[in-house]
């Protein structure tokens, strides 16, 4: 069973920076997929970053491309979401999943492991 934590959520005002933490049970972490993905008051959950196990392969969504960074660290099981020039459409709950895809996945159903999420809230 892999144990996924978020950590780093809170209130900011537009343009201003956050960064939220993933930290991932288990001895093979360096083996799983990251993601983040993100739920918005009244919408569906969607797909915001992800990373491959190796760390080369990084994906982001359109609407976080540019302002968001994602990166690993294998030897502390924990991923990194640096959120930069945050805009008042990115406040959801973010959550953060593992999985086992060979790639950095886009894709709810290729995670296995969720976090309980982290609220995000920038207010305008």
């Amino acid at each position: 069973q892999v144990h996924v934590v978020e950590s780093g959520g809170g209130l900011v005002q537009a343009g201003g920076s956050l960064r939220l933490s993933c930290a991932a049970s288990g001895r093979t972490f360096n083996s799983y997929t990251m993601g983040w993905f993100r739920q918005a008051p009244g919408k569906e959950r969607e797909f915001v970053a992800s990373i491959s196990w190796s760390g080369n392969s990084i994906y982001y969504a359109d609407s976080v491309k540019g302002r968001f960074t994602l990166s690993r660290d294998n030897a502390k099981n924990t991923v990194y979401l640096q959120m930069n020039s945050l805009k008042p459409e990115d406040t959801a709950i973010y959550y953060c999943a593992a999985g086992y895809s060979s790639t950095a996945s886009i894709h709810q159903s290729e995670y296995g492991y969720w976090g309980q999420g982290t609220q995000v809230t920038v207010s305008s």
